[in-house]
């Protein structure tokens, strides 16, 4: 005969004029909080992260990387080559642009990687479902995942530090 383990209490919730602790998922993260938070816990795997605190994320993450090609395509232009055969060669700027944007994928990806890990804890999914992303539709599961809401049961993951 078995016995499951019961899952360790829910921290206690913050009350209402008090900061919610960096451990602790950030519900109803507005846009500045999430981006903060998301550099704050640059490489910590532990815990949860709410839907807003990743969405958030997401959305000035691709509008990072939007203003980063927009650029380069602008300083691609600039000084940009039509060849003998119709083919263009974009101008020397353009390199800068594409250092950028391998710089912000560079110094992201680690924190990325952690709160995608951080917002599968909080569906009470474990973070290494993120490597399904590695076969296929594997990208569209851990999407879904992401989409779904809180599990309390996502609590186990926490670690509230004192």
């Amino acid at each position: 005969m078995t016995y499951e383990q019961p899952a360790p209490p829910a921290p206690p919730a913050p009350t209402a004029g008090q900061a919610v602790p960096l451990w602790a998922p950030l519900y109803g993260a507005s846009f500045g909080a999430a981006i903060k938070r998301f550099f704050s816990k640059y490489a910590d795997f532990t815990g949860r992260a709410s839907r807003s605190e990743y969405w958030w994320w997401v959305l000035f993450s691709v509008l990072v990387t939007v203003v980063l090609e927009g650029l380069g395509l602008a300083l691609g232009y600039a000084g940009a080559t039509t060849n003998a055969d119709g083919t263009s060669t974009p101008g020397p700027l353009f390199a800068v642009a594409g250092i950028l944007i391998v710089v912000w994928f560079l110094a992201t990806i680690v924190p990325h990687l952690a709160l995608v890990w951080r917002r599968l804890h909080d569906a009470n999914f474990a973070g290494p479902f993120f490597f399904l992303t590695f076969v296929p539709v594997g990208n569209l599961v851990v999407f879904i995942f992401t989409l779904l809401p809180s599990n309390p049961e996502g609590a186990r993951f926490d670690r509230p530090r004192a």
